[in-house]
């Protein structure tokens, strides 16, 4: 029988896929299970592996939600091109999939939520996350697009949830970089060691629980 949480406790969903296609490892769950069990602040962080499908994720993050309630959510997703951490801005309501997903969907110009609203943006303090991060040597950055594959899909599909439901939960999600034993078979990747994608993500959620007014950037400087 899954384990559930209890009223009183405080839960922290930290979501990974599954690997895709025929990659060996997919760095954001590899990401996320070394954090699960990991505490910071009273809260205790929950790590669920999703599907890299089309509507399968969906119903993992919702069955997930219902085992631990949690008060903090956040969804870890790879961005092969990408050298740095980035929390994602804003979550769009397409799917529009160039290439097919580990069940061959491939959807084209659909909603993720039909009638839902155009975006929704993540409500993570993502600025002052990037701020930790960068003051500890992890590279990370602010990303303004989440893409249409299945990292927007989960991520457009868990804010409507929080919308929905009220209560204050916060959620977003995270782009991680390619794993270097990936990245060795695709010349030119970037990429980024485990550990220190793991030092960010806590760095990430601990920031989360502990800050609820973002900075702000002007100029290029945070403060």
């Amino acid at each position: 029988m899954p384990q559930k949480a209890s009223p009183a406790a405080l839960n922290v969903l930290l979501a990974g896929f599954e690997p895709f296609d025929q990659d060996a490892m997919n760095p954001s769950w590899e990401v996320a299970r070394a954090l699960d069990g990991w505490q910071h602040a009273g809260a205790t962080v929950r790590a669920v592996q999703l599907p890299c499908v089309f509507g399968d994720a969906i119903a993992s993050l919702d069955q997930a939600l219902q085992q631990w309630r949690p008060t903090l959510v956040v969804c870890l997703g790879l961005a092969g091109g990408r050298a740095e951490l980035t929390p994602e801005r804003v979550a769009i309501n397409v799917d529009d999939a160039r290439i097919p997903d580990n069940a061959g969907r491939q959807p084209v110009d659909t909603a993720v939520e039909q009638g839902g609203p155009v975006a929704y943006f993540s409500t993570l303090p993502i600025k002052a996350m990037v701020r930790a991060m960068r003051a500890a040597d992890v590279p990370a950055a602010v990303s303004n697009t989440a893409g249409t594959f299945v990292c927007n899909h989960i991520f457009y599909a868990l804010m409507h949830r929080l919308a929905q439901a009220g209560g204050g939960v916060r959620g977003g999600f995270i782009h991680v970089p390619a794993l270097p034993a990936l990245a060795a078979s695709r010349p030119g990747m970037p990429s980024m060691a485990l550990e220190t994608q793991v030092k960010g993500i806590q760095l990430a959620i601990q920031t989360a629980l502990e800050v609820r007014e973002d900075v702000r950037e002007t100029g290029g400087q945070l403060h």
